[in-house]
């Protein structure tokens, strides 16, 4: 949920290239200093930036430990379906490979032609 929001995800990436203050991460977006501090709570409460004070300043930093604990998850998760999918597809084969062929369906079209009126 914390990366669903587009503003959320471009405060990350200015994030991954190094620490920056509340207000220099505001500056580029169009929208208020308040609602900029929501998205960042959002990503806080994520655990996916945390926040030192400096003085009056407040400056934030990007963690990837949750995102790489998701990855963990994703790759997880792909490797178990994965196998999962290739045993079935190759249990299916085999089921295909012994049973007998059968004789192609022949289906006759009727037309009937109509007589015009007169």
């Amino acid at each position: 949920m914390a990366l669903a929001d587009p503003t959320r995800r471009t405060i990350l990436k200015q994030l991954a290239q190094g620490e920056a203050r509340i207000t220099d991460l505001a500056r580029p977006f169009v929208l208020s200093f308040n609602a900029i501090s929501k998205h960042i709570r959002v990503l806080e409460h994520a655990g996916l930036v945390r926040r030192r004070r400096n003085g009056r300043e407040h400056v934030l930093s990007f963690e990837a430990a949750p995102l790489d604990e998701a990855l963990d998850w994703i790759e997880t998760q792909r490797a178990f379906w994965t196998n999962r999918l290739n045993a079935l597809d190759a249990l299916l084969t085999a089921k295909d490979k012994h049973r007998a062929p059968r004789a192609p369906r022949t289906t006759q079209i009727t037309t009937q032609r109509k007589t015009p009126k007169k």
